[in-house]
């Protein structure tokens, strides 16, 4: 698994941004939290948006992106499809941990509460969960 970044003081805003990337596999969405001079990524089935106070998906844990993917939509380098942004925002990390970050997304579509944890035997089997939707 990649080794988390620092993101810094908890209760400070960070940016976020969520990006439909397609041509490559079956399409998915990738949540990208910005944790110092990297974003932390995961791959997910859905977006978050309408997600609903206690549901969860599944979250796989990608290796960190570089802060450029915050602003680009295109194409992914080495012919791995195409990425376009779906959501942007702030975020709040409110708790963190090696096996769990809980979030405040405040995005235009997405916004709540939310819990990434460690869900399975793999390190990068996780799961995303709304605690908290606005």
């Amino acid at each position: 698994m990649p080794p988390m970044g620092d993101c810094g003081e908890r209760g400070r805003a960070e940016q976020f941004v969520v990006h439909l990337h397609s041509g490559y596999g079956p399409a998915h969405y990738d949540l990208m939290l910005r944790s110092g001079e990297a974003l932390a990524t995961w791959q997910l089935p859905r977006p978050p948006a309408g997600m609903k106070q206690g549901e969860s998906m599944p979250a796989r844990r990608l290796a960190d992106h570089r802060l450029a993917y915050l602003t680009y939509e295109g194409p992914v380098s080495r012919g791995r499809g195409e990425v376009a942004r779906h959501d942007d925002g702030s975020y709040e990390l409110l708790e963190e941990g090696p096996d769990a970050w809980r979030i405040r997304l405040a995005g235009r579509a997405i916004r709540g509460t939310y819990h990434l944890r460690r869900s399975g035997p793999g390190p990068d089997d996780w799961m995303l969960t709304c605690e908290l939707a606005d």
